[in-house]
C-alpha cells in the first residue's frame, strides 16, 4: 500500500475511531460500581470497553477487509495476517472510570508487522493525533513535529507508574529520582497512548515505562516516528511493541533518558 492509499486509508480510519471516541464521551460517569470488573490486580474494565472494542472491530473490518486483530479486550479472534490492526479501544480505563479527564481511543495498523498508520483520539479535548507511513504526524489535520530542545535541564518529561508488575521496581524508582532531579518536571498521565502522542506534537520531550502492551504503544510510536522522533526499547533495540518496555523522545532528550535508563538498568535487562 503506498503512501496516497495509507492517507486515504487513515482518514477513513479516523472516522472510525472519532464515532468511538463520541460513545465515550457519551458514557463518561455513567459506569455504576457494579459493572466494573478487575482482570488482574489493578486493571479495570467495563462495559464501554468491550462495547467500544467491538465498534471498532466491525467497522475496521468493513474498512480493511481480511484484516486480522489483536486488541486488549479480546472481544475478537486474536490472529496474524498480513494486515493486522492493534487496537485499545479506552487507554486509560481507571481515568475515565474515575472521571479525570485523560483518556483515549488508539488503534494501530500493521502491515507484516510494520506498523503503518496510527490513530489517538484523546477524547476530553477532542483531539486527534493520526499518522501514516511517508505521510508525516497530525494533530486535527495540521502537521506536528517533536520538540527542539536541547537538554535534560529544559525537558518535560511524562512516564507511567508500575501499578501490577514491579520487579523492575528499583531501577525504574531511580531513573525517576534521577530524572525529577534534572528536568523541569515529570508527569505520569494514566494514558501512555497520550503521553506518546504528546511527545508527536512537542508538549513532552520524551517518555518512558515498562510493562506496557503493544496496544498501548503502537499507535503512538508512528505518530512520533513521523514527527521526527526516536523510539527503543529499555536496551536500545527495537523490541519495544512486545517487549513491554519503551523510551521515545526528540532525538537530544531521547539520547539523555537512554543514558541514565542503561545506567540505572545496567546488569538487569
Amino acid at each position: 500500500m503506498d503512501t496516497n492509499a495509507l492517507a486515504i486509508l487513515c482518514q477513513s480510519t479516523i472516522k472510525i475511531v472519532t464515532e468511538t471516541a463520541d460513545f465515550l464521551r457519551a458514557e463518561l460517569g455513567k459506569v455504576q460500581a457494579g459493572a466494573i470488573e478487575t482482570k488482574s490486580l489493578n486493571s479495570l474494565v467495563s462495559y464501554v470497553d468491550k462495547t467500544a472494542e467491538m465498534q471498532l472491530v466491525s467497522k475496521l473490518s468493513e474498512l480493511l477487509p481480511n484484516s486480522t486483530f489483536l486488541t486488549e479486550e479480546e472481544t475478537v479472534e486474536q490472529t496474524k495476517g498480513e494486515y493486522q490492526w492493534i487496537i485499545d479501544p479506552l487507554d486509560g480505563t481507571t481515568n475515565f472510570l474515575h472521571q479525570v479527564p485523560m483518556f483515549a481511543v488508539s488503534v494501530a495498523l500493521q502491515h507484516h508487522d510494520e506498523t503503518v498508520l496510527g490513530v489517538v483520539y484523546e477524547v476530553n479535548r477532542s483531539e486527534c493525533f493520526a499518522a501514516w507511513k511517508g505521510g508525516g504526524a497530525f494533530l486535527n489535520g495540521q502537521p506536528i513535529q517533536v520538540s527542539r530542545t536541547k537538554t535534560l535541564s529544559e525537558s518535560l518529561l511524562a512516564t507511567g507508574f508500575p501499578y501490577y508488575d514491579f520487579k523492575w521496581i528499583d531501577p525504574y524508582l531511580a531513573v525517576f529520582r534521577q530524572l525529577i532531579q534534572h528536568t523541569r518536571g515529570v508527569r505520569r498521565c494514566g494514558a501512555a497512548a497520550v503521553d506518546l502522542a504528546y511527545v508527536a506534537c512537542g508538549r513532552f520531550d520524551g517518555f518512558y515505562e515498562y510493562s506496557l502492551s503493544a496496544w498501548d504503544m503502537a499507535a503512538g510510536v508512528i505518530l512520533i516516528q513521523e514527527a521526527g522522533g526516536q523510539v527503543s526499547d529499555f536496551s536500545g533495540g527495537d523490541d519495544y511493541l512486545f517487549g513491554k518496555n519503551i523510551i521515545v523522545g526528540n532525538p537530544s532528550i531521547f539520547k539523555a533518558i537512554s543514558e541514565v535508563v542503561k545506567e540505572k538498568f545496567e546488569g538487569i535487562l
